[in-house]
């Protein structure tokens, strides 16, 4: 394989495109954020990062409050409305016909439309650059209760979810290839596992054909 040398850059790929709700109890506002992840498991943390000349900035910093609102292929062009658009000039929330939803504890709205909301409390904002930091432990997630299977089970897999990819939005419907760990896993238990998938599946689609009947 032969490589050039690229100049250092963002090219970590694919990351997440994210709607991230803020307020303040006067203003309510979204924006589109790509630079976002988990940063610790115990307590559950995530971070994003935000130019400080984002209108959604100094409402995040003075409140200390967001949601991550996770997208789907069908809120894509809400998602990069949200991410061209400032809320100094349009309400992104009527615009894209979104619903502002109650969160549960934070005081700033989630996104009703949205499958995942994760809800936030900002511990410390570090200043890098370009971009400042808001590092938060997550408080509370809500998650449309028709992604959970019949064994409790959240299957994410089936929301449709997107990413972001060099300037790009992809969803992501690539067959699975493995599960953690399935590099080492024993040939019996690889075969157990697959037979409990084929059953949920069964089970699942059975469910789906029952429902579509009422």
């Amino acid at each position: 394989m032969s490589k050039i040398e690229f100049k250092p850059g963002t090219m970590l790929n694919p990351v997440p495109a994210v709607m991230v709700s803020c307020g303040d109890g006067e203003v309510s506002n979204i924006i589109t954020i790509a630079w976002t992840g988990i940063i610790n498991s115990d307590p559950p943390m995530t971070y994003i990062s935000v130019r400080k000349e984002r209108y959604s900035y100094d409402i995040i910093r003075k409140t200390g409050e967001f949601v991550i609102n996770l997208t789907t292929e069908q809120l894509a062009c809400a998602t990069d409305f949200c991410g061209v658009k400032s809320g100094r000039d349009v309400d992104k929330f009527r615009e894209q016909k979104l619903t502002r939803s109650r969160s549960r504890a934070v005081s700033c709205p989630s996104i009703e439309e949205s499958p995942v909301n994760i809800e936030c409390k900002v511990r410390e904002v570090k200043e890098l650059g370009s971009h400042d930091m808001f590092i938060a432990d997550i408080v509370s997630v809500s998650v449309d209760e028709k992604l959970m299977d019949e064994n409790g089970r959240l299957c994410l897999d089936e929301a449709g979810l997107i990413a972001y990819n060099h300037g790009h939005y992809y969803a992501l419907k690539s067959a699975e290839l493995g599960k953690f760990g399935y590099s080492v896993m024993k040939p019996s238990t690889r075969k157990r596992l697959e037979a409990q998938k084929r059953n949920l599946k069964k089970g699942h689609n059975s469910g789906s054909r029952g429902r579509k009947r009422k």
